[in-house]
């Protein structure tokens, strides 16, 4: 009996250690693929970060590239412009020397061209010049009777323009200015440049001044509209 509880014992004792064995064994297979799985991990992050540093540096070559392309084909261009330009100028020299009295019969028309030109501004000039007279004595004729009649003061500003002051518009106080600033341009048009108060109906009021050239009526009827601004703030 006692040889038998020893074989037992051995058996046991080999068991264990076998247990043992391939427990360490299996340890150390798992610390090697590990390691290893760390390694490959590891080359291949070096490998990759060195294919991308050679797509980078590929593409900045490729970029550097076909900017040279671009500007040699812009620089091409240009010279290719230029070379037609001289090309052109060179023909034109050419086609002059050899054709003086062409040339002279040209600057002939030219010149006589001019004349009739500059006679044609000359008469133009002269009938937008009494178009604005004309408009003036009419501004002149409305600054008196606005004046006398609306308490309009018409004031004359730098730069060739008519601020236009309106007072009596506010029942509440009398002296209260409402303005607007006018310039006609050298085409006799007139242009409002700034009102004060603000008119929503400004923009039409000077459309349909231009249209009909009523004067009289425009300043009316924008004396109407800041009249207006009072009776809506009231009724508000």
């Amino acid at each position: 009996m006692a040889s038998i509880r020893d074989y037992n014992v051995v058996e046991q004792f080999n068991s264990r250690l076998e247990e043992i064995r391939a427990k360490l064994l299996d340890q150390a297979m798992a610390e090697v693929l590990n390691d290893r799985a760390a390694e490959l991990c590891q080359d291949h992050r070096q490998y990759m970060k060195s294919v991308l540093d050679t797509c980078f540096k590929k593409c900045k070559e490729d970029e550097t590239m076909f900017d040279m392309i671009h500007a040699y084909k812009q620089d091409l261009k240009e010279k290719t412009s230029l070379l037609k330009e001289k090309s052109a100028e060179q023909l034109e020299v050419v086609s002059e020397i050899e054709d003086k009295e062409h040339h002279k019969a040209l600057l002939f028309q030219r010149i006589e061209k001019l004349k009739k030109d500059q006679a044609r501004n000359r008469e133009l000039i002269q009938s937008q010049n009494k178009a604005n007279k004309d408009r003036l004595k009419k501004l002149n004729k409305c600054k008196d009777v606005f004046q006398k009649h609306l308490s309009l003061e018409i004031r004359k500003i730098q730069g060739e323009k008519l601020q236009f002051v309106f007072r009596n518009i506010s029942r509440k106080d009398p002296d209260m200015v409402h303005t607007f600033l006018l310039q006609l341009d050298a085409e006799g048009v007139y242009h409002i440049i700034s009102c004060d108060p603000p008119l929503e109906k400004m923009a039409h009021l000077e459309r349909r001044l231009q249209d009909t050239n009523n004067f009289s009526a425009f300043l009316a009827n924008v004396r109407r509209e800041f009249v207006a601004l009072h009776s809506g703030a009231k009724m508000a």
